[in-house]
């Protein structure tokens, strides 16, 4: 069975062709600037093409790159009849789903309804199921939750000390983010490990980064919030911040509220901080060539994802096996020896020269007198998106 998973942002759409049954990616390609001027990049067994393609909408890319899976160069399938399936990336599943769904009109609305919880990325995935039905009626589409990973939590982890009502008649709670990639991982870890009993704390690092503390597979807690912008210090947001900064930068920069959110979620962070970048290999090449702001923006990411750690292994009772994941956590092996180093009262011990090992596979990279294990996973969010829609659609 062939699966397209898509994740349809405001000006681009990620696609990925991919058969679940065995993990074979067919095809994997990026749509960048939509509306705008249009920009493809498609790859298929290690060779990338690039091309600037006019894309005036969303409906126009899907239609491009489907032409190309089918009657490009590098076609890899005679028909888009062959796609049985359509898999989406959906940010913000609220408290309605708990787990992957096939896509109805209730489910349609019920996505509108969370809106308001996901402004910048709902309405971008729901325009994308909408296509996708309309290009190819017949195929069922799926929807996969960012969220959903998470509905495990209990309430003392993922309600605010906010009057009760607030909670009931607006939603006002955690919700958390990165399901997929900390479901990936955790289950990876599990597999590791060996036991299905397991404590594992997760750190998907990227441009957007999180924690996560998994326990026997199901979610515990987790560092983002009602929104992605609470948790850890990121690319552009500040992270974890005193609420009473809204209202103090409101004055000082004579700012509306809606500003002073887009202050803290595009200008801050470790662009913010450093005034150098939102990529960290940029900052760590100044810190390298003596740059002090570059140097506290480093610890301050790496303190941040430190104090969740601890945090979570008390929440957990203990620590199996402490991951990191994405770019910067599959990547960095700077950040991931300032992160373990000074836990070794946690039976954490990193091994440096392990640490330094960098390929695409699943690694353990501390030392064997290590009591707690710490692993490399490279995170594969389209795998879950696509086997759950296998699994939903296969009778």
């Amino acid at each position: 069975m062939l699966i397209l998973v898509l994740n349809a942002g405001s000006s681009s759409l990620k696609y990925q062709l991919m058969n679940p049954k065995d993990g074979q990616v067919k095809a994997t390609g990026l749509c960048e600037r939509i509306g705008i001027d249009g920009r493809l990049v498609h790859e298929v067994e290690n060779k990338k093409t690039k091309k600037d393609i006019s894309m005036p909408s969303h409906k126009e890319a899907i239609e491009i790159f489907l032409d190309i899976l089918a009657n490009g160069e590098e076609k890899v399938i005679d028909s888009i009849e062959e796609i049985q399936a359509i898999g989406h990336r959906v940010v913000h599943g609220g408290e309605y789903f708990s787990s992957s769904v096939v896509v109805n009109e209730d489910v349609i609305e019920k996505l509108e309804s969370l809106i308001p919880l996901a402004p910048l990325h709902n309405p971008a995935n729901i325009m994308g199921v909408k296509i996708a039905q309309q290009i190819m009626p017949g195929k069922p589409n799926v929807a996969v939750f960012d969220t959903a990973f998470h509905q495990t939590m209990e309430a003392s982890n993922f309600m605010y000390a906010v009057p009760y009502e607030d909670y009931k008649d607006h939603g006002v709670r955690k919700y958390g983010f990165h399901g997929t990639s900390h479901y990936y991982v955790s289950n990876e870890a599990k597999k590791m490990l060996n036991k299905d009993d397991s404590k594992v704390i997760v750190c998907h690092l990227g441009n957007g980064s999180s924690v996560c503390a998994v326990k026997d597979g199901k979610s515990i807690d987790t560092s983002m919030g009602l929104t992605p912008l609470e948790g850890l210090v990121m690319g552009t947001r500040s992270g974890d911040i005193d609420a009473g900064v809204l209202s103090y930068l409101m004055d000082k920069k004579d700012m509306s509220a809606q500003e002073t959110v887009n202050y803290l979620n595009k200008k801050s962070g470790l662009l913010g901080v450093s005034g150098i970048s939102s990529d960290l290999r940029e900052i760590i090449e100044a810190s390298e060539n003596g740059d002090e702001r570059a140097k506290t923006t480093i610890d301050m990411k790496c303190n941040r994802i430190k104090k969740y750690i601890c945090s979570y292994a008390g929440v957990l009772e203990g620590v199996d096996a402490i991951c990191f994941t994405a770019g910067i956590g599959e990547n960095a092996d700077l950040i991931r020896e300032k992160v373990c180093s000074g836990l070794e009262f946690m039976g954490v011990e990193i091994d440096s020269e392990k640490n330094k090992i960098r390929n695409d596979e699943n690694r353990e990279i501390n030392k064997e007198s290590s009591k707690t294990k710490i692993y490399v996973i490279p995170t594969n969010e389209e795998f879950v998106i696509a086997n759950d829609t296998y699994n939903l659609v296969k009778a």
